[in-house]
C-alpha cells in the first residue's frame, strides 16, 4: 500500500471549475503528478449552467497566474484584462482551454462517490496519516477506485441550491411544486424560457445578487410583456439593508447591480413582501400556486416561484473522511470566524491559505466555493489564493503557503444573517445567505 509521502502518486483535484483547474494549474509548475476528476462531460460545467449571467469580476481578477502561463506556451489569446465575461465566455475562453492545456490529467464525465483513507474508513487510527486517500468514482467506464496522496475538493456548491422552506428544509409542497420552481437565475434571452415567464406572476424569493439580478431582468420583460408582475418575498422586516453599501463597493458591476435593482425594487409591477418566511406552498382550484408565510401572510395566484436563496456544500462524498467543519457554516472551523455573516457585516475577508483551510485528515483540503460552506460573497481571488497556499504546502513548501499574496477588494456591501427580525443596520436581509458564486453577475443585459 502507498503513503502520503510516495511523490508518484497523483494529487487529485475533485472539480473542473476555476479553483479546481488553478490548482491543478500550480501542481504541474511544481512539478507534482495531478489528476482532476469532472463529473461534467466539459470543464467548468457548473459555470456553463449560469453562461447567460455577467461577472462582477474583470478577466484581470479571473485568470489565475499559473494558468495564464501554462496558457500563453501553448498560443492562447488572452481576453482584454478590462472586459466582464459571461459565465459562457468564462468557460468558452479560459476554463476550457486550460483543460486542454492541463492534457490527460484532466478527466471529464468522472464523478466522484466517496474518498477515504486506504483500507481504513472512518474509525481507524492506526497508521492513518501515512496512508494514501482512496478517490472512489463512477464514469461510463464504470467504477474505479484512484490513490492519491493528498485530495483538493474543489466541487464547489452549485449542486446544492437552498430550499424555499425558511425551516433550511423543502416547505410542506415544495417537492410537488416542483416543475414550478426554478432555484438558479432565469435566461430571458433563451426563448422558452422567456415564454415561461412573460406575462405571469412570479415570486422572487431572496435578496443576494443572484435575486437582485432576476429582479432587474423581470422587470425588463415586464416592459415588453405588460401583465408580467413580481412579488418579492423578504424575510427581513424592511428590505433596505439588500442595497446598502452598494455604493461603495469595489466590484464596479456588483455596486452597479445593487442599484439597478433597488430603482428595479419601484417598479409597480413589483410587490415587496416583508416579513414573509416561506412555510408552505399549495396548488389551488385555477391551477396557480398559494404561497404560506409563518407569520399568516398569503401570496396568491403565483405561476411561477425563482427560489434564490444561497447554496450548501454536498458533503456526502466524505463520510469517511475526517474533517473539522464549523456547526453553523460547514466551513473549516479556522476559516469560519472569518465569513460567518452573523458576525460580519460590511468588509472584506482576509485572505486565507492551507493553514486555515486545513482538516485533521492529513492531506486533505476544501478549497474555492465549497470552502465557504453556507457563507456568502465568494470570490475567485479568494479560490486562487486558497489553491496556491494549499499546493506549496502538498509540495513541502511551507514558507510559500504561509505567505499572502493577495489583496481582495472591499465588498462595500452589509449582508448576514443577524438578527432574526432586526431592521438595524449590520445584519442581512433574509435568513439564508447567498453566496456570489465565483463572483456572479448580475442577469443578462444589465450589467454590458
Amino acid at each position: 500500500m502507498s503513503s502520503t509521502h510516495d511523490t508518484d502518486l497523483p494529487v487529485a483535484v475533485i472539480g473542473a471549475g476555476p479553483a479546481g483547474l488553478a490548482a491543478a494549474a500550480q501542481l504541474r509548475t511544481r512539478g507534482l503528478a495531478y489528476v482532476v476528476l469532472e463529473a461534467g462531460e466539459t470543464a467548468g460545467a457548473a459555470v456553463r449552467e449560469w453562461s447567460h449571467v455577467r461577472l462582477f469580476s474583470p478577466w484581470s481578477e479571473l485568470i489565475e497566474p499559473h494558468a495564464a502561463e501554462l496558457l500563453d506556451a501553448a498560443g492562447w489569446t488572452s481576453p482584454d484584462p478590462a472586459g466582464y465575461p459571461t459565465g459562457g465566455e468564462w468557460a468558452r475562453d479560459y476554463l476550457e482551454p486550460l483543460a486542454n492545456a492541463l492534457g490527460d490529467g484532466v478527466r471529464l464525465g468522472t464523478r466522484v462517490v466517496g474518498v477515504a483513507k486506504s483500507q481504513r474508513d472512518r474509525l481507524v487510527d492506526s497508521g492513518r496519516d501515512e496512508a494514501s486517500f482512496a478517490v472512489h468514482v463512477e464514469s461510463a467506464a464504470g467504477e474505479e477506485v484512484i490513490e492519491a496522496r493528498a485530495v483538493i475538493d474543489a466541487s464547489g456548491t452549485w449542486s446544492g441550491p437552498n430550499p424555499l422552506g425558511a425551516d433550511g428544509v423543502p416547505a410542506p409542497g415544495e417537492r410537488a411544486a416542483a416543475d414550478r420552481i426554478s432555484y438558479r437565475i432565469p435566461d430571458l434571452d433563451d426563448e422558452a424560457t422567456r415564454a415561461r415567464y412573460a406575462g405571469r406572476h412570479i415570486a422572487v424569493a431572496g435578496t443576494g445578487a443572484s435575486a437582485k439580478g432576476a429582479l432587474v431582468a423581470l422587470v425588463e420583460l415586464a416592459r415588453q410583456a405588460p401583465d408580467t408582475r413580481v412579488s418579492w418575498l423578504v424575510r427581513r422586516a424592511d428590505v433596505g439593508e439588500a442595497f446598502a453599501g452598494s455604493g461603495n463597493d469595489e466590484l464596479i458591476e456588483r455596486g452597479a447591480l445593487g442599484r439597478r435593482a433597488q430603482q428595479a425594487a419601484t417598479s409597480p409591477v413589483v410587490t415587496t413582501v416583508n416579513t414573509f418566511r416561506t412555510s408552505s406552498i399549495t396548488h389551488a382550484a385555477d391551477g396557480t400556486l398559494t404561497l404560506g408565510s409563518s407569520d399568516g401572510q398569503v401570496v396568491e395566484g403565483v405561476d411561477e416561484v425563482i427560489a434564490l436563496t444561497g447554496f450548501r456544500p454536498d458533503l456526502s462524498m466524505l463520510s469517511e473522511i475526517r474533517l473539522d467543519l464549523d456547526p453553523v457554516l460547514q466551513a473549516p472551523r479556522e476559516l469560519a470566524p472569518m465569513i460567518d455573516p452573523n458576525v460580519h457585516s460590511c468588509g472584506t475577508v482576509e485572505p486565507h491559505g492551507a493553514a486555515v483551510l486545513a482538516h485533521p485528515e492529513t492531506g486533505f483540503y476544501l478549497v474555492g466555493m465549497k470552502s465557504y460552506g453556507r457563507a456568502t460573497s465568494f470570490l475567485s481571488l479568494t479560490g486562487y489564493e486558497q489553491s496556491r497556499s494549499v499546493v506549496a504546502e502538498i509540495s513541502g513548501d511551507r514558507e510559500s503557503a504561509a505567505r499572502v499574496e493577495l489583496t481582495l477588494p472591499d465588498t462595500g456591501v452589509c449582508g448576514g444573517a443577524g438578527t432574526f427580525d432586526a431592521t438595524e443596520t449590520g445584519g442581512g436581509c433574509c435568513g439564508a445567505p447567498e453566496p456570489e458564486l465565483v463572483t456572479l453577475g448580475s442577469a443578462p443585459g444589465s450589467a454590458k
